[in-house]
């Protein structure tokens, strides 16, 4: 078992809280904060140390289960989570799942994935559950996760994932959307959700009228 060490999110140092999340059995880690999980068939990594508030973890249920009498490997898509990490350790559970026929019934009505923590106390954790195109639409799950952020205005500022949709825009009860948060903020949501034409457009214009 190895631990993973994120720079970004060294923030012992200052005196941050932070604490471990882990996952359990067939459960693999594969993307945390946008960073690809460094892993292996031999040495996977099975916790991470954050520091407490907003983080964004994808996982996937990847494991032997019985297919009448042999075994059978059953992979699931990958499911995103945006977790508010607390100050105290959890494990990312999912019930028991044995046979090929009872993973696949419980993944097809909607997986009941949980947060657990030490004192026994269990939290349902909402999620996204990532698609993809083609044969080998989660080869690279770091773009994915990449163009997934891209495409819902959200950012890792300062090592924490921050929806800036949530930030700069607000729907009332009456169904009214309103424009909230400061300028820098909505010109970050906007350039997140621009397409790399519109990006590379912007960088032409800014630099044609020098904004220094």
């Amino acid at each position: 078992m190895k631990k993973l060490a994120l720079a970004s999110l060294a923030l012992l140092s200052m005196g941050a809280q932070a604490a471990t999340i882990s996952t359990s059995q067939n459960i693999k880690l594969l993307v945390v904060d946008g960073k690809k999980v460094e892993s292996s068939f031999w040495s996977p990594t099975e916790h991470v140390e954050l520091s407490e508030g907003k983080h964004q973890i994808v996982v996937q249920f990847d494991g032997e289960v019985k297919n009448g009498s042999k075994n059978t490997v059953f992979t699931t898509r990958p499911y995103l989570f945006d977790m508010d990490v607390a100050d105290k350790d959890a494990t990312i559970v999912l019930p028991r799942l044995t046979t090929l026929s009872q993973a696949k019934a419980h993944f097809d009505r909607g997986a009941d994935w949980s947060l657990e923590y030490a004192d026994g106390m269990k939290k349902t954790i909402k999620y996204t559950e990532l698609q993809g195109a083609g044969f080998a639409a989660f080869s690279d799950m770091e773009a994915l996760v990449a163009k997934y952020n891209s495409q819902n205005g959200i950012v890792f500022e300062q090592g924490y994932a921050v929806d800036l949709e949530k930030v700069a825009v607000q729907v009332t009860e009456q169904g009214e959307v309103k424009i909230t948060g400061d300028s820098l903020t909505q010109l970050k949501m906007w350039y997140t959700k621009a397409s790399v034409k519109e990006k590379k457009a912007f960088k032409i214009w800014m630099a044609e009228h020098d904004f220094n």
